[in-house]
């Protein structure tokens, strides 16, 4: 599994518009607007680098209103969120 974050930046009244379809395209699991340099960032989940290429070059950047990406490659994932589902199997919090 390879993983991919993507910088987008967004023509201002697209953002909505651009994450949605981007929502659609298999291999992007998440799309958040944020703030700072970029508008949207999608994360994406691909099986080998020719998807993640696929996904990239001959979906992402080809929806209208993107001006400009930036696409950073992951190559390792430490997260506090794994560990904390992987250690909370059949516990049940208390009310």
């Amino acid at each position: 599994m390879v993983t991919a974050i993507e910088l987008l930046k967004v023509e201002r009244k697209k953002i909505q518009e651009v994450a949605d379809q981007l929502l659609n395209i298999d291999g992007i699991a998440e799309v958040y607007s944020v703030s700072g340099r970029y508008d949207l960032v999608s994360i994406i989940r691909a099986k080998d680098n020719d998807t993640l290429a696929e996904i990239v070059t001959n979906h992402t950047l080809k929806i209208d209103h993107i001006l400009e990406s930036e696409t950073l490659f992951a190559f390792r994932c430490y997260s506090k969120h794994d560990l904390e589902r992987m250690f909370s199997l059949g516990f049940e919090e208390e009310k």
